[in-house]
């Protein structure tokens, strides 16, 4: 995979939060030398006070810290108006299924395992950031009571503003403009995550479950988001 100039990455801030010291130095070290602005803390007592003061770009969070852990660190941010939108990626020793689930499921956007490439690192942190609209697709699609805002990434329901995570976003923007085509999850995770090699098939139905919570008025029975067993996910106009 080629590396783009390390140029077009200035002014893009990276907040890191690791607790061992040579790690986080690692981490830095590497962010900083492909262009990136990195602020390291050590705990994430301080982290959503600096966030709304210093607007990051991404964060990058250890799971196991000490006072609140990396999940309840995730949790506040994606709970939080102001910096729900922006992406995380947990970077822990924590690698079993349940932990990457949990963290998906907490609106991470990837999830890589110690111990890790540096090299993969930053390539992961490229791919979060890198934004891919299809260039036909249309800026407002409306659907029955939703509206997807490409332009503004935003989705509202009836009319009313629904908060998503960036992945969320695209996951539900590419269904959308290719609604009547049903999708593999492996499809799915080619589309959207594209070289994210941490997310499983089973994470495609962790997103879909949090959307079908966020847009349709009845979860259990959607009108959207239609699944067919055995096959995948399908976008649907309710009738």
């Amino acid at each position: 995979m080629d590396e783009e100039p390390a140029g077009t990455n200035l002014g893009k801030l990276i907040f890191v939060v690791e607790d061992d010291e040579d790690i986080s130095a690692l981490i830095k070290h590497h962010l900083q030398s492909a262009g990136y602005d990195v602020v390291v803390f050590l705990t994430a007592s301080s982290v959503i006070q600096e966030a709304l003061s210093q607007d990051p770009t991404l964060f990058v969070l250890d799971i196991m810290l000490p006072g609140a852990s990396g999940f309840d660190l995730c949790r506040q941010i994606k709970q939080n108006a102001s910096l729900s939108r922006i992406p995380v990626i947990f970077l822990s020793a924590r690698g079993a299924e349940n932990d990457r689930i949990k963290g998906f499921e907490l609106g991470a956007d990837d999830f890589i395992t110690k111990p890790f490439s540096p090299r993969e690192l930053v390539a992961r942190v490229r791919t979060v950031l890198r934004t891919q609209p299809e260039p036909s697709q249309p800026d407002l699609v409306k659907i029955g009571d939703l509206e997807i805002d490409s332009s503004s990434m935003t989705v509202r329901v009836d009319g009313k503003s629904v908060m998503t995570t960036v992945r969320e976003f695209r996951f539900l923007e590419y269904l959308a403009t290719h609604r009547t085509r049903v999708f593999t999850r492996d499809q799915l995770l080619n589309a959207v995550w594209k070289e994210n090699v941490s997310v499983t098939p089973r994470s495609v139905d962790v997103y879909v479950r949090r959307l079908r919570e966020k847009i349709e008025r009845d979860p259990a029975n959607p009108r959207y988001l239609k699944t067919f067993r055995g096959i995948g996910y399908r976008f649907e106009e309710p009738r």
